[in-house]
């Protein structure tokens, strides 16, 4: 019985995170950029002058990723790129 719980359950993950992966696919590139500076803990000040680009630019995006991932707080959609594996290192951009 343990067994056949433990399947059911990956199997909702897999499902789960089949899902997110999807929704991530309908980003463009920027957005997936800023998704990963935010994962970073980044502020949109710091994430404009990173990417040379206006606060207002940043804000869009991330408003655009919010709509687009279903993410209904900035926590929300820190938990999202956590499944999917996101993040950002000083060394390198967007990692996925």
């Amino acid at each position: 019985m343990k067994a056949i719980e433990r399947d059911r359950n990956r199997r909702e993950v897999e499902k789960v995170v089949a899902k997110l992966n999807a929704l991530f696919e309908t980003l463009t590139s920027r957005e997936r950029e800023i998704l990963a500076f935010v994962t970073s803990g980044l502020m949109n000040k710091q994430m404009a002058a990173e990417l040379g680009v206006a606060e207002i630019t940043v804000k869009i995006h991330r408003g655009h990723i919010m709509k687009k991932m279903g993410a209904r707080s900035l926590a929300d959609m820190v938990r999202t790129a956590a499944t999917l594996g996101i993040h950002r290192t000083n060394s390198q951009r967007a990692q996925t």
